[in-house]
């Protein structure tokens, strides 16, 4: 049975591809440091007989026994309002942590795919997106740290490739949404449900104009499942095309949720994107992947996930004061 070693899988993502992964009879070592992981999704993960876990932060050397036939590597803080607050763990992880892992496949001879982010096109001047475009990104801004990690990620990786000839992957992971979202990541998505069921005005950032492209993490998975076994070693674009402006995605919530309550506007937070839609061609003609799931479907179960909320984590304001990991 082939072992696959999935970083960041107490997150939302990476809880997913854990799962999917259990599900095609592979065994699964899960690994995370729990900084903006849950627990939760450990212990569902948990009732699987080929699934173990190590609490670790892989920003540090990593250590496994035995063979690791794959590596995925999703641990990252994934949303401003965390890596806003954790700048230079956002940083390690994408830097250091990146770099033990590639460590770590050349030691087992492991196919590695990393989780990249349509972040490293920035505040693109391009649209949609190609995987040719260098991007539009501050690296000093408050959000240059998320955004580096994934450039600096994707370079490291390529010269791991290169240089060593590892079987690496590079995934660009678009908007995706879907069951076990922390409900206060601070996203767009979670942060209007939570509102309506909150019975809260709904927040927008902006004049509301920007747009974003949901893509549902079934289809995500799917698409990274794909892009593994092949052999294709550029980034490559996973999304849904399916743009929408955050005005009328407001609308949709609204209309979901069967709420009345107003919209507001916030301003703009520095170098937030204006502009987000992924050109998919490369997917479609080289994983034979296009999403499936439509965004009212997707929508639909995502609300009853977080309709299954108790009222304390509905009412939960932050994740964690992250104080124990700001020494360093």
């Amino acid at each position: 049975m082939k072992r696959v070693l999935v970083t960041g899988a107490a997150g939302f993502l990476g809880s997913h591809i854990s799962e999917r992964f259990l599900n095609e009879n592979f065994k699964v070592l899960g690994m995370d440091n729990f900084i903006t992981g849950s627990t939760y999704n450990v212990a569902i993960l948990s009732k699987h007989q080929n699934f173990e876990f190590i609490e670790h932060d892989v920003s540090n050397f990593i250590k496994v026994e035995g063979e690791i036939d794959y590596i995925l590597h999703f641990a990252s803080p994934a949303s401003p309002i965390d890596y806003l607050k954790i700048p230079i763990q956002t940083l390690k992880v994408g830097s250091l942590g990146t770099h033990n892992l590639l460590g770590l496949a050349k030691a087992k001879k492991s196919v590695i795919l990393v989780a990249s982010t349509s972040e490293v096109y920035g505040d693109p001047l391009v649209h949609p997106q190609k995987e040719n475009y260098f991007g539009n990104v501050n690296p000093i801004g408050p959000r240059g740290v998320y955004d580096e990690a994934k450039r600096f990620q994707e370079a490291i990786t390529m010269a791991y490739h290169r240089f060593h000839k590892l079987d690496t992957k590079i995934v660009r992971i678009f908007n995706t949404y879907g069951p076990r979202m922390r409900l206060n990541d601070g996203r767009v998505l979670p942060a209007f449900i939570g509102q309506a069921l909150r019975g809260e005005d709904l927040t927008i950032f902006g004049d509301g104009k920007q747009t974003r492209s949901f893509c549902y993490v079934d289809d995500l998975i799917n698409g990274i499942f794909k892009l593994l076994f092949s052999n294709y070693n550029l980034p490559i674009n996973i999304g849904n095309p399916n743009e929408i402006t955050i005005n009328d995605f407001a609308k949709e919530i609204l209309k979901l949720t069967n709420s009345d309550q107003k919209i507001i506007y916030k301003p703009l937070p520095e170098n937030d994107p204006l502009k987000r839609k992924p050109d998919i061609e490369l997917a479609n003609t080289i994983l034979n992947w296009n999403p499936k799931i439509q965004r009212e479907e997707g929508l639909k179960l995502t609300y009853d996930y977080f309709c299954s909320l108790t009222k304390e984590q509905l009412y939960k304001k932050d994740h964690q004061n992250f104080k124990s990991y700001n020494k360093f």
